[in-house]
């Protein structure tokens, strides 16, 4: 099932949907070669991971990180675009990022096999979904 690759298209029908609830990122585990990434600690289920040189990036629900004594700096509200983008699809991502810059809005992008999802500042995620609606409807 390959996705969308058409850039007007996949504006045009991205749909941005803030996902419920406060996100941070955080890590685990010690640099790979010595212990090799950490494991999950007991009641955190990540909505991503990433395996780096230096541990395991986890990104997690604030409560979960919370209760699970995690540090973290960001907390960002999630948006997922709902079109079906096909991972070699060209342009997405760049012009996403270049209307939520233009408003000054932080974005960091996380592409899954169907959906593209952005994790920007919790406080301004209401603002980044209303921004990307608007390029949507000029896309069309």
């Amino acid at each position: 099932m390959s996705g969308e690759k058409d850039l007007r298209v996949l504006l045009s029908g991205m749909r941005p949907e803030l996902n419920p609830g406060r996100y941070v990122f955080t890590t685990v585990g010690g640099p790979a070669g010595a212990d090799g990434p950490g494991g999950i600690p007991a009641g955190v289920t990540p909505v991503v991971t990433v395996a780096e040189r230096e541990g395991l990036t986890l990104v997690a629900r604030l409560e979960e990180a919370d209760a699970a004594g995690l540090p973290y700096d960001y907390v960002a509200g999630w948006i997922t675009l709902r079109v079906h983008s096909a991972l070699e699809a060209v342009g997405l991502t760049a012009a996403v990022a270049q209307e939520l810059a233009s408003a000054g809005v932080s974005c960091n992008v996380v592409a899954g096999f169907h959906h593209d999802h952005l994790f920007v500042p919790y406080e301004r995620a209401a603002e980044a979904v209303a921004l990307l609606e608007d390029l949507a409807g000029r896309s069309g």
